[in-house]
């Protein structure tokens, strides 16, 4: 399994390491865990439907970070990426707080794979 990561994503990563200076660790082992299970797991992650497109597209709703001490996996950062299972292939297209965001950047997914 590859990774690549959108110029937005790396931006998104950017304010956030300010702010949550785990994030780079967090996403090493959200990476370790897709090459085992990119599809979607409820009630972890779950599948972006209704965008007209033929990739899948995942949301994760829970993952640990390591700078909100005793939350755990409902820290409330969100991580939205493209799943190639043919090419094996994992492209994140966004990371960001629930209290930041409130819902994913459908412009950016559409623009970036249509």
């Amino acid at each position: 399994m590859t990774f690549e990561e959108l110029n937005e994503f790396r931006k998104n990563l950017k304010k956030l390491l300010k702010k949550y200076r785990s994030s780079n660790d967090d996403l090493k082992i959200v990476r370790k865990v897709l090459r085992v299970e990119p599809k979607e797991r409820p009630p972890f992650s779950f599948r972006i439907d209704g965008l007209g497109i033929e990739t899948c597209v995942i949301k994760v709703k829970k993952i640990a970070c390591k700078s909100l001490k005793g939350r755990g996996v409902n820290t409330g950062l969100r991580l939205i990426y493209a799943h190639f299972e043919e090419e094996q292939r994992i492209v994140f297209v966004e990371l960001y707080h629930k209290n930041i965001k409130e819902n994913e950047d459908r412009e950016r997914i559409l623009n970036n794979f249509k």
